[in-house]
């Protein structure tokens, strides 16, 4: 199987290929037979569920088993449907404007790489520099690589769930938060990855 995640650097696509090609040194099988294990003796239907199943029955770690069954079962919607992840994931208008307003923001950056994961959106240059998850309330969190220092509004990120690149957080409340000063964090950020 040759199936290469999207939305991804160039660093996290070598880093991909990696865990793919010592899987069988590793574990003694191939790709193509971890999948036609999983689609025969998982019984679980829920991607954690799946995840921890694996871990306990054959001792595979998280990034292998999110491996194996993005392949096992692509309509849950792995790194390469960017668009499905997308769509459910930014469901409310006014956090949708707030996206909208972040990629305008950092449109013409250089090396720009977008990748859509579940729980938000992030960008990367070499290393990713930026992530956007929506919050209730038609609101979204932006999460930096740089220190929370670099500006008096800016917070530690506490159980964010992105990169643990990214330092600082903001809170955008609406798309016209998206200033000269939140493009400037973000320039310096992706000067920084």
């Amino acid at each position: 199987m040759d199936e290469k995640p999207q939305g991804l650097t160039e660093q996290q696509q070598k880093w991909f290929a990696s865990l793919r090609a010592n899987l069988e040194r590793e574990t003694g099988k191939t790709l193509d037979q971890w999948v036609e294990i999983v689609r025969r003796e998982c019984p679980e239907t829920k991607p954690k569920a799946r995840a921890e199943w694996l871990k306990a029955t054959y001792g595979l770690g998280q990034n292998r088993a999110a491996n194996i069954f993005a392949i096992a079962y692509p309509e849950s919607g792995g790194w390469d449907d960017a668009a499905g992840l997308r769509a459910a994931l930014w469901t409310d208008p006014a956090s949708t404007a707030i996206l909208a307003a972040v990629e305008a923001a950092i449109a013409d950056f250089p090396g720009l790489v977008t990748g859509q994961r579940k729980g938000y959106t992030a960008w990367s240059h070499k290393a990713q520099f930026a992530a956007l998850k929506p919050l209730k309330g038609g609101q979204a969190v932006l999460g930096l690589a740089i220190t929370p220092d670099a500006s008096p509004s800016l917070a530690t990120p506490k159980n964010e769930g992105w990169s643990e690149r990214l330092k600082a957080k903001l809170v955008l409340a609406s798309p016209t938060e998206v200033d000269a000063e939140v493009r400037a964090l973000l320039k310096a950020a992706w000067e920084r990855s």
